[in-house]
Order: C-alpha cells, then sequence, then structure tokens
C-alpha cells in the first residue's frame, strides 16, 4: 500500500500565513503539521509516500525542504506537481502514474488524528472494499462532506457540504482506494466550483455498485483549515507534551506544569512558565514575562515584558509587549512586536511573515 499526501492547496483561511508558505508547514507544538502526517502513515507501515504539491516554485521547494527525501522517517518521498487547483479527485489523479496498481491512502495534508490511521489500514487489507472512508460525528455536518451510512455502518451515499444533511457524519479528510477510484473519477464533471470533487467520485463508485466502508474516528480530529483549528490542534497536541529542559532556568525562574524547553534557551529571573507550554531552540524569555498554558514559542525567539497565552509564535521573532497581553494568536516568522502603553490589554493577532506591529 501507498500512501498519498494531498498538499498543493492554497489555504485562503489561513492568510496572511499563507501568502508566503504552505499551510501543511505550519507548525503544531513547534512541528509542521505535514511531519505529522508522514508520521502518521509511517507508523500504519506506509513507507512509499507521494506528496501532491501545488504549482508555485516557492511553495514546492519549501515542502521538499522540510520533507525531504523521507528518510528521517524511513520513507520513500515523491513528489507530484498539480497544474493548479483543481479538486482533490484531480489531484488523485495526477498521481495515478506515480501509485500504479496498489492500493493507497489519501491522506489531506493539513488534517491530524490522535489515533493515527493504523486501525483505518488494517480494516481495509482485510475487507474487500473498494473503498473506505474515515467519518466522525459533528454538530454542523453542513459545512462538511457528509456521508450517509445504513446500518452496517457501509456508505450509501456522500454529499459535499449538503443544505439538508442526510446525516451528522462528516468525512474526515482520509480515504483508502483501491484502483477502481479512477474509473470512477473519469466518470465524473468538473462541480460548480471547476473542480473534479472526491466526494463525487465516492458517490459514482456508489453508483457502480461497488462496496464502500466506513470507519469511525477515535479520539480528536482537527483539520487545521483556520486560524481557531490550528491553535484547537496545538491545544491537543499540547495535552499530551512531555516534561523536558534542555536549556537553562535561571533560580527565580517559575516553571509550572509541563514544560518543553528547547536546546540554548534560557528562561530568565522573574520570569513565569505555566505549562503545558513548549519553547525551542535559542530561545529567550526574559524577565517580566509571562507564558501562559497552550502555547508554542519557535526557535530563535525573544520575549520580554509581554503575557502570551494560548498562543502559536512560528519563531525567529521578537516581542515586547509593554506587558500587555496576547492571547489565541497565530504569528508567523520574522514578526517584531513593540510596545506602545496607550493601547488597551489584550489582543488577538494573525500575523504574516516579516510583519512589524507597534502596540
Amino acid at each position: 500500500m501507498k500512501g498519498l499526501i494531498l498538499a498543493g492547496g492554497l489555504g485562503k483561511r489561513l492568510r496572511p500565513l499563507t501568502h508566503t508558505g504552505p499551510k501543511q508547514l505550519i507548525p503544531i507544538a513547534n512541528k509542521p503539521v505535514l511531519h505529522y502526517v508522514i508520521e502518521d502513515l509511517v507508523n500504519a507501515g506506509i513507507k512509499e509516500i507521494g506528496i501532491v504539491v501545488g504549482y508555485t516554485d516557492e511553495r514546492i521547494q519549501q515542502i521538499k525542504d522540510s520533507a525531504g527525501n523521507g528518510s528521517k522517517w524511513g520513507a520513500d518521498i515523491t513528489y507530484i506537481r498539480q497544474s493548479g487547483p483543481l479538486g482533490l479527485a484531480h489531484a488523485v489523479k495526477t498521481a495515478q502514474t506515480y501509485l500504479g496498481i496498489d492500493d493507497f491512502v489519501v491522506y489531506l495534508g493539513d488534517n491530524m488524528l490522535k489515533s493515527g490511521i493504523k486501525e483505518f489500514v488494517n480494516e481495509f487489507e482485510n475487507s474487500d472494499a473498494a473503498a473506505s472512508i474515515l467519518v466522525t460525528e459533528v454538530k454542523n455536518p453542513g459545512s462538511f462532506g457528509v456521508a450517509e451510512l445504513d446500518a452496517n455502518g457501509r456508505i450509501i451515499g456522500v454529499e459535499e457540504k449538503p443544505a439538508m444533511p442526510k446525516s451528522n457524519r462528516a468525512i474526515v479528510g482520509v480515504y483508502l482506494f483501491k484502483t477502481t477510484i479512477f474509473q470512477a473519477i473519469d466518470a465524473i464533471e468538473p462541480s460548480r466550483r471547476g473542480e473534479l470533487e472526491i466526494t463525487n467520485a465516492i458517490q459514482k463508485l456508489i453508483e457502480l455498485k461497488k462496496k464502500i466502508i466506513s470507519h469511525e474516528v477515535s479520539g480528536w480530529w482537527d483539520d487545521t483549515g483556520n486560524v481557531d483549528d490550528v491553535l484547537h490542534a496545538n491545544h491537543m497536541v499540547l495535552n499530551d507534551l512531555r516534561h523536558e529542559i534542555k536549556g537553562t532556568i535561571m533560580p527565580e525562574a517559575k516553571i509550572i506544569g509541563i514544560v518543553n524547553i528547547g536546546e540554548n534557551s534560557i528562561v530568565e529571573n522573574g520570569a513565569v512558565i505555566r505549562g503545558p507550554v513548549i519553547i525551542g531552540n535559542n530561545c529567550k524569555i526574559c524577565n517580566e514575562t509571562y507564558i501562559g498554558p497552550y502555547t508554542s514559542v519557535g526557535d530563535n525567539t525573544i520575549i520580554k515584558n509581554s503575557e502570551i497565552e494560548s498562543s502559536i509564535i512560528m519563531g525567529d521573532s521578537e516581542i515586547d509587549t509593554g506587558s500587555q497581553r496576547i492571547m489565541d494568536s497565530l504569528i508567523g516568522r520574522h514578526v517584531k512586536i513593540k510596545t506602545n502603553a496607550n493601547m488597551p490589554k489584550a489582543k488577538r493577532l494573525v500575523l504574516g511573515e516579516n510583519s512589524e506591529v507597534m502596540l
């Protein structure tokens, strides 16, 4: 079985961060989402992995620089260029030559699953199904692709963001297919969005009388498609953080709870860190600074005179808010935040790379 990661999306809901980089490289607990996906595939025994990338050279190179040839995970990664944002089914079709006659997993590169996919893969390999869909109960099914199931968990219909959902089972961004999916893709037309929808291809399999099964997600799932979802994923991952101090904690600094601090980082006297918090390498947390729960601080960051909580700072930044509080924020790389004492105390920030903000 091969793996196929779809990493060609533009990430419009995460702009301005995604103006300069792929959404799949946004870090969750200081690790790109894409790396979690690769690890999940490898843990399921899948070592041959294709990554479908977009059509801009800069974004493609960023993904290649991040994932490399896969050797760090014991995998073999091949990059497949999609000609344009023409839909998930089009992305799968683009990889047909690479996939050959093998069964395969399609994994959207911005999805994260606590439980992983190993059980999902094993179930499919022991079935006679043409496809298997990962599903989960949601309160707002009309915002997702929706699967209609019979009493045995077999898929009898799928719709993309229906106005009148026939179930509350959302389709999670992981699919398992046999090569019959290509027959289905060839038989569908572009949607009103001008895209070849994977839900339409799955519906075509159903019309072709192919067996489609479902697997219920256990544990949390997150589609890191917008700021709130990214912060939620960061929250969930930090719940399982391991306490480890590689840097230096000064005697009068205060560490409370589970904290992970990287190499060559220093927490100065008078600083307070209340976990779960992860701080990367070569960081400096100065006195009069409070880092609150569910915060990730990337490498090479200096924070002084600030209060930060439930946020992601991607790294290579300098932050001084004059003791004002930043909450629920996603801050890109190479950002400078300076203080202005006349501004209100709390801010919510979504800042792209190379930003400079006066507070």
